[in-house]
């Protein structure tokens, strides 16, 4: 979550500059901890809540119910996941942002590539969608698209899922072994300690993880797309409504994840920037950007819990699918509650004529 180089050293309530000689080495923060210590637990809060119930909802129902039938449905349960993994760390950042990590250099290593990894792979994951959709579409249409077709199809649809896993892994990979806890003041911090690669090191990994982990996959996304929207203009009108329905959500889906993906990626590259040409020199610009990134990458968060939502509200498929299964579960409790039913009526009977054997004799 943090990040650290030999060019800041923090104090529990300063952090000192020894780089920037446009303003005084000493930057008071105390304010940018204080606000992060509330802002930040509160939030994380929130979206576990919301995106644990919401995405074990979703698994639930594609597994139990769909029975992962397309590559969709594949790549959509790998989504929720992936998004219950990134949730399950949150509580350690929530408690890091408040009082500190106290869980040892392992636990923090382990906890700064899960959320880099699941961070990455739902990006990734969407652009699989994106192109299992315009393929289903062509298919559809007639169009050649045999060479796309045969390595992305549902036979090969785990080794594609594998190919997402193993990609996001590597850029979860830098954080694993160069995550650290860092002692200061009265607290400790886990962030990722740059120091041994230097500015360029750095400024190469986070850009490396803004290109593979964002930009590509949203171009991949905006093709994809374009061409389906161009496909969906030539069909007639009754065939263009039922079409659209059907990937209506995957669309919004996207959007909404850009939206809230853009700020942060745009920030991350701005502060790369900085690391390479020293943009900020002042300390209150220095307090702005701080704040702008918990901000931002809380955002970034919300992906997680909004995504549950967006299957349950605008995809009619997935909507119909809970409905079956809440109806069969339904049926599965009153079947069990008639069948206690029956044995506790077989007992109270029997005890009844024994009662009444007992009185007569």
């Amino acid at each position: 979550m943090e990040e650290f180089d030999d060019e800041f050293y923090y104090h529990e309530n300063f952090t000192y500059n020894f780089s920037y000689d446009d303003y005084p080495s000493l930057c008071e923060k105390s304010d940018v901890r204080s606000f992060a210590g509330v802002f930040l637990p509160v939030v994380y809060s929130l979206c576990l809540i919301i995106g644990l119930a919401g995405n074990a909802l979703v698994v639930a129902v594609y597994i139990y119910y769909k029975r992962l039938k397309t590559m969709a449905d594949v790549f959509l349960t790998h989504l929720a996941v992936a998004d219950l993994l990134l949730l399950s760390t949150l509580p350690f950042w929530a408690f890091d942002a408040s009082r500190g990590w106290i869980l040892g250099e392992t636990l923090c290593k382990i906890v700064s590539s899960c959320y880099t990894l699941n961070f990455t792979c739902c990006m990734l994951l969407l652009a699989c969608i994106s192109i299992d959709r315009y393929l289903a579409l062509t298919k559809m249409q007639g169009s050649d698209n045999s060479g796309c077709l045969r390595h992305f199809n549902r036979k090969n649809c785990w080794k594609v899922c594998i190919a997402v896993w193993a990609s996001a892994f590597l850029l979860g990979f830098p954080d694993l072994m160069l995550s650290e806890v860092r002692h200061a003041g009265n607290r400790s911090f886990c962030i990722a300690v740059y120091s041994s690669m230097g500015r360029a090191g750095k400024a190469t990994i986070e850009m490396f993880e803004v290109i593979l982990g964002f930009l590509i996959p949203l171009l991949i996304m905006m093709v994809c797309y374009c061409k389906v929207g161009l496909m969906l203009g030539k069909l007639p009108i009754q065939s263009k409504s039922k079409r659209w329905k059907a990937i209506r959500v995957l669309l919004i889906i996207v959007a909404v994840f850009v939206i809230t993906q853009l700020p942060y990626n745009i920030l991350k590259v701005y502060r790369t920037m900085d690391t390479i040409y020293t943009i900020v020199i002042h300390c209150e610009t220095s307090k702005v950007m701080d704040r702008a990134s918990q901000v931002t990458e809380s955002l970034a968060l919300t992906h997680c819990c909004i995504n549950p939502l967006l299957y349950t509200f605008v995809g009619s498929s997935f909507r119909k699918n809970l409905m079956k299964a809440a109806k069969r579960f339904g049926k599965n409790n009153r079947s069990r509650r008639q069948r206690t039913e029956e044995v506790e009526m077989s007992f109270n009977s029997h005890s009844q004529s024994q009662q009444t054997d007992s009185f007569s004799i």
